[in-house]
């Protein structure tokens, strides 16, 4: 039967159409309707409860949900203890400590953020890192985020040297980065003396900020920086250390995570300079392993070497050497009270007997293989 002019157009686009829509993959709406799935009443209930919840959250809460993530997870603490140390001798009024230990604690969570990104680490505390959570992303605009809040609490002391400490210490921290990252990526070995520079740079930055920022805060003269700059070496090779002997290491970061991450450390410098086998060490470091098997082979070449030994033996020098510091700074600072820049001598017992102190210097002289743990 024949189809008038004008239904036979109609029928002449509609099929195209459809035509159309079938060659791009695609159903006409009524058909996709049709063939759609029906989906289960308590998943879409779910899923717009999860939408709603989300709507709530403001971009405070969420810019900053990866380093809240970090900070909920529980640390050691170090750098608050080590303030706390201090203070014995610099009597920091309360309300300027608690600003110094928050800016403090927004820059080192903020730095480890950034440091598990650079090193594609997996766990940080013994559980998933930020970034496996949130997105490399995300994390990263958290943690810029965070140098920036820092900053921002600083100009509450009204005192200009605050803010240029943080952006000299700043600077300081990320050209220490900056050569760790470079040593790594180039597979270039530093000598022991480079590394320790880096490590000043880089681990002591935020032990050096926190001081320098309570010298500002108090009436004390004494300068405790080259104490605090020789605690920091002492910490990263005790963490140098524990990354490949330390049993508690291994749950809450990984086994052996320099070696994956192709890190020289300085327990890795030492048998790579001084060992017979460096040129294995240093093919082992290029491969990046996850091989528990290479791993061990590895540490065993750093035993042979003496490598572990070394550490051990750096670690009571400079024990030694803090010590030495602690005598004069009580020759130094016993005799007026804190107004007059001296502190007493029972401060000077307080501050010794500070886990903090015992923590870096005791037990990190003691021997032995698990010494350090």
């Amino acid at each position: 039967m024949a189809v008038p002019d004008e239904d036979m157009t109609h029928h002449i686009e509609r099929n195209i159409m459809i035509n159309s829509e079938h060659a791009s993959g695609e159903l006409p709406l009524t058909s996709a309707r049709k063939m759609a799935p029906s989906i289960p009443t308590p998943l879409v209930t779910a899923v717009e409860g999860d939408t709603r919840q989300n709507a709530k959250l403001g971009p405070d809460q969420i810019i900053a949900a990866p380093v809240d993530y970090l900070l909920s997870l529980p640390g050691k603490d170090l750098r608050s203890r080590l303030i706390a140390a201090f203070n014995e001798w610099l009597n920091v009024p309360s309300d300027k400590l608690d600003l110094i230990r928050r800016v403090i604690e927004l820059l080192h969570t903020a730095s480890l953020l950034i440091d598990d990104i650079q090193d594609s680490s997996k766990l940080r505390r013994g559980q998933p890192v930020a970034h496996s959570i949130f997105g490399v992303a995300q994390t990263i605009n958290s943690a810029n985020s965070a140098y920036f809040e820092a900053q921002h609490e600083l100009h509450k002391l009204n005192d200009p040297r605050a803010i240029q400490i943080f952006t000299e210490e700043l600077l300081r921290l990320h050209r220490g980065q900056g050569m760790d990252l470079y040593w790594r990526d180039s597979l270039t070995c530093p000598s022991e003396e480079e590394y320790l520079g880096m490590v000043a740079d880089k681990t002591g930055g935020l032990f050096r900020l926190a001081i320098k920022l309570m010298q500002c805060s108090s009436n004390s003269s004494y300068d405790y920086v080259p104490l605090v700059d020789l605690m920091g070496v002492i910490f990263q090779i005790r963490d140098d250390y524990q990354n490949l002997q330390s049993g508690t290491y291994i749950q809450n970061k990984g086994f052996g995570e320099d070696l994956t991450e192709g890190k020289f450390s300085f327990p890795i410098i030492h048998a790579i300079r001084h060992g017979a086998q460096s040129i294995q060490l240093l093919n082992i470091l290029r491969q990046k392993t996850e091989d528990v098997t290479v791993k061990r082979y590895a540490i065993g070449i750093m035993e042979a070497a003496g490598s572990f030994a070394y550490c051990r033996a750096r670690i009571a020098e400079l024990a030694t050497e803090v010590r030495l510091m602690l005598q004069e700074i009580a020759r130094s600072t016993t005799g007026t009270g804190a107004g007059g820049g001296k502190e007493s001598p029972s401060s000077l017992m307080r501050w010794r007997s500070n886990r903090t102190v015992h923590f870096l210097i005791v037990q990190s002289a003691r021997r032995g293989r698990d010494s350090l743990t």
